[in-house]
């Protein structure tokens, strides 16, 4: 655990897919066509208390959705790369955009299209309910599942690293 800590130290972006982690991965369609996504209010919170902390987040999914734009609106994640399958090129062209190494991102996937993008962050990490081949190559796991406090999980382990966790649990007492 202690290289962990050591690599959420340094951590200064936090990228997450979007189907299976900041959702349990099920897609839901009404008879009118619209598409339906349920997005866990604890990983909400977790990434506000990171961006207090002046972390940023960033998106990368490979299916293009007005919710997913829509909820990134609603938590102030500004960068948004949708429609994007092929996650290690983006990973690689968010990282150039923002001026921020891959050492110091860290990105949260769950299945096979995160792999190299998992791979090549400075921590990467996957979902308690990612893929077996995933976790292998993972840094780091979570033990909530995606859509399920998964991402509120990588927030706090990020705070913690950077003594910054405690912070902002007292703000609320």
């Amino acid at each position: 655990m202690l290289e962990i800590m050591q690599k959420a130290k340094d951590i200064r972006l936090l990228v997450t897919d979007v189907d299976g982690v900041l959702t349990d991965g099920s897609l839901y369609f009404g008879n009118s066509g619209e598409e339906i996504k349920a997005f866990s209010i604890l990983d909400g919170l977790g990434i506000k208390l990171l961006r207090d902390t002046g972390i940023d987040t960033a998106i990368i999914t490979g299916r293009v959705s007005d919710l997913v734009a829509r909820r990134a609106g609603e938590l102030k994640i500004s960068t948004i790369y949708q429609g994007r399958e092929d996650k290690i090129t983006a990973l690689r062209e968010l990282s150039g955009d923002c001026g921020i190494p891959l050492s110091q991102i860290a990105y949260v996937g769950d299945d096979l299209p995160d792999l190299a993008a998992i791979r090549a962050a400075g921590l990467g990490v996957a979902v308690a309910n990612a893929h077996a081949f995933v976790v292998e190559h993972a840094d780091w796991q979570t033990s909530a599942r995606g859509g399920a406090g998964a991402i509120r999980e990588v927030c706090e382990l990020i705070m913690k690293a950077q003594d910054t966790l405690l912070d902002a649990w007292e703000q609320y007492l």
